[in-house]
């Protein structure tokens, strides 16, 4: 059975308009019922419109009303299959119930950013980043560790790459690229003004734009040649960008591995050269 309507909505809920937010909103406080009524139902109910539910489903790239149903009532049909689902922490769970919770929850993230991940966009990612000459990465916050981690491994297969952590040195190196390099703005809600910008200053200077965001329409999207979403359903403690972070890294390996793999054996070699001189760092003279 089809499923992931839940974190669609989920995911979308800061970037749709308040009438389509009073419907998503029922929506999710109120699955089981929603499954039984008829779009002209839940309007009224949710103090909306069909109009705005028919925009909901679009935006969040269901196919209509129907489709929307399908996908929740298979969302309750795994979480009552004892299935994965994404739960919130409470401020009294112990130490035990922590662990497990955010580890299920990094879980369910991965898996719910499959249903949105697209291969053909992964694929045309993959490729310009074998190809570039240079990679320029650009984030803020925890985004930012996603950059370092993508620095990190390009440059252990020979790509000259920067994830500067200033906003005036990402602009400044934005300006510096060209036609045959690649740049990655990492952005969360896709909404963080620096990112955006240097993105833009990069494109206009001829480099190829990706963009990782979540799942949606936002600045940053719609700067880019190249939009890669994902979802990561969050907690109430959304400012330690928990689940993002874990999805944002996941889709660096994917990148990472896909071009390493593109040229494989000067790959292998250049990691296993990096691997012997920092093992060699690590032992006493």
């Amino acid at each position: 059975m089809i499923n992931g309507g839940m974190a669609l909505i989920r995911e979308c809920m800061s970037s749709i308009n308040r009438p389509e937010q009073k419907a998503a909103k029922y929506i999710l406080e109120n699955p089981e019922e929603i499954i039984r009524l008829s779009i002209q139902e839940l309007a009224k109910r949710s103090d909306s419109s069909p109009s705005a539910i028919i925009r909901l489903c679009k935006t969040t790239g269901m196919d209509g009303f129907r489709d929307l149903k399908l996908r929740v009532a298979g969302d309750l049909q795994t979480a009552a299959n004892g299935g994965e689902e994404f739960k919130e922490v409470q401020p009294n769970d112990d130490v035990p119930t922590l662990i497990e919770t955010i580890t299920n929850n990094s879980m369910y993230s991965l898996k719910e950013s499959l249903k949105v991940l697209d291969p053909e966009k992964i694929e045309q990612a993959v490729e310009a980043l074998h190809l570039a000459n240079r990679i320029d990465f650009y984030a803020a916050g925890a985004s930012q560790l996603a950059a370092i981690d993508g620095q990190h491994k390009f440059m252990r297969i020979n790509k000259h790459c920067t994830a500067y952590m200033d906003s005036h040195m990402q602009l400044t190196s934005a300006v510096t690229l060209g036609s045959n390099d690649v740049a990655v703005g990492i952005s969360y809600s896709g909404e963080t003004v620096h990112v955006i910008e240097a993105i833009k200053q990069a494109k206009e200077n001829g480099a190829l734009t990706i963009g990782l965001t979540k799942f949606g329409t936002n600045g940053l999207a719609k700067e880019v040649d190249i939009h890669l979403e994902t979802l990561s359903s969050e907690s109430d403690m959304r400012s330690a960008a928990t689940s993002s972070r874990i999805v944002q890294l996941n889709v660096i390996d994917i990148l990472f591995i896909g071009a390493a793999g593109r040229n494989y054996d000067p790959s292998i070699d250049y990691l296993r050269k990096s691997r012997n001189a920092i093992q060699q760092s690590y032992r006493r003279k």
